[in-house]
């Protein structure tokens, strides 16, 4: 078996997500595991290149992962014709300058969300991508997640019979930073930056809906500032200008309503960080990272409401657990090698950055929404 080697320069992988997720249980996993086979005799090797802002952070996670090549100076980077990807982890407000530059060098595209600001800039990128004639991803991870996978497979087989509604409810409490270190960086919580939940979010949320149960045609949404004063990475109080809560309410093509709360001002009382429940004529699942959970029509209970009296069965236990079936891998390793046989062997692939900008969209008229107080269609974006 032969192997071969693709350099990828990693912009923003000393934060949290793109050290943890893809440089360490994505592309060093891949590593690890004696790199990706492609199936025809060969092997794919992904050798990191580290780059960013920071010299001693990039030198000391260089060293801790036995890696030698980093660098602060971007433009050298993609100057360098053995570069074959460039990956984008940044702060949201630096990512739109840093791809244009690597697109223009040629480079092959991955990148985490949004992809930009505004739907404008967003659409921009994958016009000057298509012209460029490269390819490009955007991250889409929680697609690729066991719950979801199963969620996936019960839509597949005709388990819901017509899907109804979907709710979802996502988030935890972040500390303020004030007595206990908050979870996310500050920057999440000034919109000046960049920061804000529906910003965040809402992408995630596009491409959930959009793959699962139909394109998103309608956006109706509530956002709100539950905590206006938080402390930064130096101990320093600041006043929160982004949102940390939204509500939002999907139309989905097809008929299916969608509502979602997203909320890093709330204590979870459920099982997992982030849960879908599916509602349809023939069942119902409730989906979440991990585990998917589902209620058959025929095994449906009959409950009468009666406050007067206690509750006499435990509605939970009335849900049958959906075996694995199979094994699964890291989400964000799994659209890594998606990813990386796409570039190599031309494999199909279509969340590019049009599908990114679709969830650029979504953010962008669900702020709209909330500062107007009304409903937003959703039109089909194209090139």
């Amino acid at each position: 078996m032969t192997r071969r080697t693709v350099r990828i320069a990693m912009n923003g992988v000393t934060g949290r997500m793109g050290y943890r997720q893809h440089l360490v249980r994505s592309i060093l996993a891949l590593r690890e595991q004696g790199g990706l086979d492609l199936g025809n005799g060969e092997t794919l090797w992904p050798e990191p290149v580290l780059v960013g802002r920071r010299e001693h952070a990039l030198r000391a996670l260089a060293e801790r992962h036995g890696l030698t090549e980093w660098s602060t100076d971007l433009d050298a980077v993609l100057a360098d014709d053995s570069i074959d990807i460039y990956f984008d982890a940044q702060v949201t407000s630096a990512r739109v300058d840093a791809l244009t530059r690597a697109i223009t060098a040629g480079k092959h595209i991955y990148t985490e969300k949004p992809t930009a600001a505004d739907l404008a800039g967003a659409l921009e990128l994958a016009r000057l991508a298509t012209e460029k004639g490269i390819r490009h991803g955007v991250v889409q991870d929680k697609l690729f997640l066991p719950g979801l996978l199963k969620l996936k497979r019960l839509i597949d087989g005709g388990f819901f019979g017509e899907i109804l509604s979907v709710r979802g409810e996502f988030g935890y409490w972040v500390f303020e930073g004030d007595w206990q270190d908050a979870q996310r960086p500050s920057w999440n919580y000034r919109s000046e930056d960049g920061g804000g939940i529906v910003v965040d979010m809402f992408p995630h949320w596009e491409y959930v809906l959009h793959e699962l149960f139909g394109r998103v045609t309608s956006v109706t949404a509530q956002v709100a500032t539950h905590v206006p004063r938080r402390w930064d990475e130096q101990g320093k109080p600041y006043e929160a200008t982004a949102d940390d809560a939204a509500y939002g309410i999907f139309q989905l093509e097809g008929g299916a309503i969608a509502q979602i709360n997203s909320s890093w001002t709330v204590r979870v009382n459920r099982d997992e960080l982030v849960e879908f429940q599916v509602d349809g004529t023939h069942g119902s699942a409730v989906a979440g990272l991990r585990g998917c959970r589902v209620q058959h029509r025929s095994a449906t209970p009959k409950p009468v409401w009666n406050p007067d009296i206690p509750v006499t069965e435990s509605f939970r236990d009335q849900w049958q657990e959906v075996p694995d079936n199979a094994e699964f891998d890291n989400g964000f390793k799994a659209q890594w090698e998606l990813f990386l046989r796409h570039v190599t062997l031309g494999e199909p692939y279509h969340w590019d950055l049009l599908a990114g900008a679709r969830g650029v969209q979504l953010a962008e008229l669900g702020l709209r929404s909330a500062a107007e107080g009304r409903r937003f269609d959703v039109p089909e974006v194209s090139l």
